[in-house]
């Protein structure tokens, strides 16, 4: 019997397998370009071996080089690469328990972080619920459109939409790996959180994808986040568990 054909996600799964590729993937899922330097750094590999790395990931089509004179800068290529990361970060956080994310670097990235070109963690679903509660995203056809309030509500911000682009869909919810619940996803979303760090309503945390809300930040965004908020605080597993006890 002639054997199947190895599977194509095969080549791709080692790829991203290699911790060193690993960590310079979860670190340009900050969504920003970053130098062969700093990539190297990220994987706490020497710069010659962190060259064959990112060979390796511009092989696969991983990842994207932008050249700027004697300078390269190397991206996430894609949403759909992006996409399939985070769902490996979901498949692989299915065991963690709630404690894990109380502790040293996670607490700061489950508050608030990039994925990739959108806003994630507790922000970004809270900011999702709002933007459904408030209306100004509203379901169509299994995505999401913006709602009969939507654009004035973007107005309101300062938020003028770009024109759509057919290769990506506007909206969609996109299970967020560390509160197992969506956060959005989308043209829209890469759009609405570049506004908000270029309003300086967010801030990068240097050196990881978290982000932090300014002043400034909630008082623009609080008709959503106030919207967003559960009438019922939702508590943690620990949580209910201890009130149980």
């Amino acid at each position: 019997m002639t054997p199947s054909p190895e599977p194509r996600f095969a080549r791709i799964a080692t790829t991203i397998g290699d911790p060193a590729r690993a960590r310079m993937l979860s670190a340009l899922m900050g969504g920003e370009y970053l130098s062969a330097g700093e990539l190297a750094a990220a994987a706490g590999v020497a710069p010659q071996t962190a060259s064959t790395h990112i060979a390796r990931l511009l092989e696969s089509d991983l990842v994207v080089l932008r050249a700027q004179g004697r300078h390269r800068y190397f991206r996430i290529a894609d949403g759909e690469v992006a996409q399939a990361l985070e769902t490996l970060s979901i498949v692989a956080e299915r065991s963690a328990g709630f404690a894990k994310w109380e502790q040293g670097a996670y607490k700061p990235l489950k508050a608030a972080r990039t994925c990739y070109d959108h806003l994630a963690g507790e922000l970004g679903v809270a900011l999702f619920e709002g933007l459904r509660a408030r209306g100004t995203l509203t379901a169509a056809d299994g995505c999401l459109a913006l709602g009969a309030a939507g654009p004035e509500h973007l107005r309101a911000i300062g938020l003028v939409l770009p024109d759509a682009t057919p290769a990506r869909r506007f909206a969609y919810p996109c299970v967020d790996w560390s509160e197992r619940r969506d956060h959005l996803a989308g043209s829209f979303a890469s759009v609405l959180l570049a506004h908000c760090l270029d309003r300086l309503w967010l801030r990068r945390s240097p050196g990881t994808r978290a982000v932090s809300l300014t002043p400034a930040g909630q008082k623009a965004l609080a008709p959503w986040l106030e919207a967003g908020v559960p009438v019922e605080p939702r508590r943690s597993t620990v949580e209910r568990v201890r009130s149980a006890a």
